[in-house]
């Protein structure tokens, strides 16, 4: 929790209540349902909340921004941004029903009233969003094909709607397809050694009927 605290200090009392409970609740819900190695759930502030909100470090979500998570597996990216704006709208989704459940279990524990979390494909989402984040769960060409209809036209943001991928490692090959994608080294932001091969990619979207 002093992790979180660090980099973002100006949390409000119910904002560092809700981090603070995070820890309680993923320990509780990952001896019913195992959505967080075991190895991780002990290191669960580094590697699972305050690598979501790098994110955070990119941007300032706007009031009213509607964000779609995919493949949020335990929540992540969404439940952590979630909890640091709470004025933004979050629609968390994944294939697996194990994983949404313990999502839904989360946000109700927390009183989360701007996440909504369902079991459902990319491909299947209705609805447009100014962003899309996710942590990983496929390369970005895929990616990229799943979201490509989901991106909303008008921009509110100095960074154009588009998606947030958290990723690691070289992505020079994977990107290079994507002249327009931004990488953002998490390192610039975060100490811990777990950053150090750790990015933001930022890949603007047009908005395509």
């Amino acid at each position: 929790m002093d992790e979180i605290l660090k980099y973002f200090p100006n949390l409000t009392d119910i904002q560092r209540e809700q981090f603070e409970k995070l820890d309680f609740l993923y320990h509780d819900w990952n001896e019913k349902i195992n959505v967080i190695s075991r190895k991780d759930i002990d290191a669960l502030y580094t590697k699972h909340i305050l690598h979501s909100l790098g994110i955070a470090k990119i941007i300032n979500f706007e009031p009213g921004t509607y964000v779609l998570d995919v493949g949020t597996g335990g929540g992540f990216p969404g439940i952590p941004l979630a909890i640091l704006f709470p004025e933004t709208r979050f629609y968390l989704i994944d294939i697996i029903a194990k994983k949404i459940k313990v999502v839904q279990a989360v946000a109700e524990g927390l009183e989360l009233k701007n996440v909504k979390a369902e079991q459902m494909r990319a491909e299947n989402v209705k609805g447009d969003f100014d962003f899309i984040v996710s942590r990983a769960v496929t390369n970005m060409p895929d990616f990229v094909s799943w979201v490509k209809t989901k991106i909303k036209k008008n921009n509110k943001h100095e960074l154009k709607n588009g998606i947030l991928y958290l990723k690691g490692g070289d992505l020079t090959e994977e990107l290079k397809d994507f002249p327009k994608a931004t990488e953002y080294n998490l390192a610039d932001f975060f100490e811990d050694e777990f950053f150090e091969t750790k990015k933001v990619v930022h890949l603007p979207m047009k908005f395509q009927l």
